[in-house]
Parts: structure tokens; C-alpha cells; sequence
């Protein structure tokens, strides 16, 4: 009986993280719609990337005292309450700067779920199934596109889209409430709680974590990964259908084989990193996701910068794991816990503010530049990992 309680706590899960990647994904695909019913300009989608970004740092920072002083069951039945609420909102909205307000309830929503689940999973379940549960991520982000293109070709508005996951989000609410109770992570023995407080008391040190060069390497290196990630997912679409003039059916299909060449990597080298080595499996990556970005920008042919496309799904999508992997090697154990936290907390100002300067560039400079900007960031990428290397042997 425990084991198939287990089991549904996984499944919930799981299905909670597809419900994750699909609103992100499902917004460029939106976008120029959106676009034309609030009669906004083409960078105005960062401001909705900024406030999602700034409420899901703030969710995901404070998480951990909540965990402990709420429960975790609890905080998670709000985070999907918080992001119905932003989904429908968004549907339903009769102005962008309501939208806009509503990004910050889906970005607290969004890093509540995020670190809550993973908290979870990392304490109570193998590393196997932590894969999954970010595997989980992709599938719903490879299938955001494909969603609200369906949506757009079959003469709905874009409002649709969102609020299909927004009924999604009342079954995660649904399904959290009734098993709120289970929710619960598990406690250490007295040995493991004395080695846990001795690493807390050396990982609290972060002026000194700080005063590492390696570290600042890796919080621009974790910067640039989130959104190179992002950019291509957001500004694809808007490229091959505004500036090349791409059928909207085949670029929504891209777009969605965009992600899905990114969960299909995070399985691959799950697989092969440990034939690999973590430092060549990175390098060969970065050196695709250059090689993507050229593809985009070069346009040699439709199909070509279809592949660019999915090349560079393929090369980022072990960047983040595998970059994690690396830091207590790179940074020492005693600057771990510290270094990995403000990678991540720049990977997630990265996911919002370098689409949204994309965005910019687009307005001011034309789409085409889109190409470019993936290829200068994608080589910053490169040569600061081969620094991070040779700094950290």
C-alpha cells in the first residue's frame, strides 16, 4: 500500500512538471497573436518574462523556510492554485498590463512547484527518477507548441490555449488536495543530521564562495545556458513566420521539434555522459549549439535552418545538468551548496531577461538578428568553460 501511495505521488508529480513546461513553450507560438490583440510592439513579451522571472525567484528563494514552516503538501496545493490563477487570468484578460501583473503569480506559482518538487524528490527518491521528473519538463514543453497551434489553425483564440492548461491545473489542484497528507519528505538519522549541520556551517560562507573566480564563471556560464535555451524557444517561431515567411503550421511544428530535440538530449546523455566525461560531453555540445545557431542565422536553406533548429535543442539540453554535476569538482564541497544555489538563481535570470533583450534587438534591428545573438551568446558559452576547465585542474 505504501509503495502504490509512492507511486501516485510520482505520477502527480510528474504530470505536475508537464503542466510546467507547457505555458512557457505555448508562448511563442502566442506571441504574434498576442500581439495583435493588445496592439503591442515585438520586445513587449519581456515585461511578461520579467515579472514571471522575478516572482519565481522570490518563490524559489523563500522555499525552503516555507517547506518548514508550512509543509510541503500545502505549499505545493498553492503553487498550483497560484498557477491556475495566472493561467486563467491570462485568458481571460481584457488588458496586457493585467497579463503582465499575472506573471508574477505564475513565476511565484512556477518556483514554489519547482522547488518543492525537486526538495521532494531529492530526499525521498532516487536520482533516476529525479531525471524523469526534468524529462517530464520537456515532453510538456514539446508539446506546448504543437497545442496552441492546434488552437490557432482551428480558428480559436490564443485565450484558449492558456486556459486548456489552466483545467489542466485544476486536476494538479485537485490531485494535490487529495493527497495532502502524504506529502512528506523524509528525516535523517542523528548521524546524518550532525554531518548535514557541519555542511550547513561550511556552506553558509558565502562572501567567501563569492570571492572565487570559478564561481563567477559559473553564475554567468548558468546565466547564458537558461537563455539561450529560452531565446530559441521564444523567438523561432516569430522568425521563420514574420521575417522568412515560414507556413505557421511548419514553423509551429519546429517550434515544438525544437523542444523535443531537448528532451530527447537529456535522455541521450543521461545515457553516454558517463562514457563521455562530463567535461568532452559539454564541449562537443557547446560546439553543436554553435553550430545550430549558424544554421539559423546562415538560412542557407528552409530545411538547414529547420536542423539549426533542432541541433541546438539537441546541444543545450544537458548544459544545465551537467554543469551541476561539475561545480563541487570545480568549486570544492565546502563552496557546493553555495555556488549551485547562485547558478541557479542566475540560470533563472537568465531564461527571462536574455529572450527579452533578444526581443529588443528584434525590434530595433529586425528579426534576422535573432541568428547572431544565438551565436555570440553560444560562443561567450564556449569560451568560458574552456577558462572554467583550465582554472579548475
Amino acid at each position: 500500500m505504501k509503495r502504490k501511495s509512492k507511486g501516485l505521488l510520482v505520477g502527480i508529480a510528474y504530470f505536475s512538471f508537464i503542466g510546467m513546461g507547457l505555458p512557457g513553450a505555448m508562448l511563442g507560438v502566442a506571441w504574434p497573436s498576442i500581439r495583435g490583440t493588445f496592439d503591442l510592439p515585438l520586445d513587449a513579451v519581456g515585461m511578461l518574462l520579467v515579472t514571471e522571472m522575478i516572482g519565481y525567484l522570490v518563490a524559489s528563494f523563500y522555499s525552503g523556510p516555507l517547506i518548514s514552516k508550512v509543509g510541503i503538501g500545502k505549499l505545493l496545493l498553492t503553487s498550483v492554485a497560484l498557477r491556475l490563477v495566472g493561467l486563467f487570468g491570462y485568458s481571460l484578460s481584457p488588458a496586457w498590463w493585467i497579463i503582465v501583473l499575472l506573471g508574477l503569480v505564475t513565476g511565484l506559482g512556477g518556483g514554489v512547484l519547482d522547488a518543492g518538487l525537486n526538495t521532494y524528490f531529492a530526499t525521498n527518491h532516487s536520482a533516476n527518477l529525479m531525471n524523469w521528473l526534468h524529462a517530464c519538463f520537456g515532453i510538456g514543453a514539446t508539446l506546448g507548441p504543437v497545442v496552441m497551434r492546434a488552437v490557432l489553425s482551428g480558428g480559436w483564440s490564443w485565450r484558449f490555449g492558456f486556459a486548456i492548461v489552466g483545467l489542466l491545473h485544476v486536476l494538479y489542484t485537485i490531485g494535490f488536495a487529495a493527497t495532502l497528507n502524504r506529502w512528506a519528505l523524509k528525516s535523517s538519522g542523528v548521524e546524518d543530521d550532525v554531518e548535514t549541520r557541519d555542511v550547513r556551517a561550511r556552506s553558509m560562507r558565502s562572501i567567501d564562495t563569492l570571492k572565487l573566480p570559478l564561481v563567477w564563471i559559473g553564475v554567468v556560464l548558468f546565466f547564458l545556458f537558461t537563455g539561450v535555451e529560452n531565446t530559441t524557444g521564444q523567438w523561432a517561431y516569430t522568425l521563420f513566420t514574420e521575417a522568412r515567411s515560414v507556413n505557421p503550421d511548419v514553423a509551429g511544428f519546429w517550434a515544438s521539434a525544437y523542444w523535443g530535440s531537448l528532451t530527447v538530449g537529456r535522455i541521450i546523455f543521461g545515457l553516454v555522459t558517463d562514457r563521455l566525461g562530463v567535461t568532452r560531453s559539454l564541449r562537443l555540445v557547446m560546439i553543436g549549439a554553435m553550430c545550430g545557431a549558424i544554421l539559423i542565422w546562415g538560412n542557407f536553406t528552409g530545411w538547414l535552418s529547420f536542423v539549426g533548429l533542432a541541433l541546438m535543442g539537441f546541444s543545450v539540453s544537458p548544459l544545465f545538468p551537467l554543469s551541476i554535476s561539475a561545480t563541487p569538482g570545480r568549486v570544492g564541497a565546502e563552496h557546493a551548496a553555495n555556488a549551485i544555489g547562485f547558478q541557479i538563481a542566475s540560470g533563472g535570470l537568465g531564461f527571462s531577461l536574455l529572450p527579452a533583450l533578444a526581443g529588443v534587438l528584434a525590434e530595433n534591428v529586425g528579426l534576422e538578428v535573432i541568428g547572431p545573438f544565438l551565436l555570440v551568446v553560444a560562443g561567450v558559452m564556449f569560451l568560458l568553460h574552456e577558462v572554467s576547465v583550465r582554472r579548475g585542474t
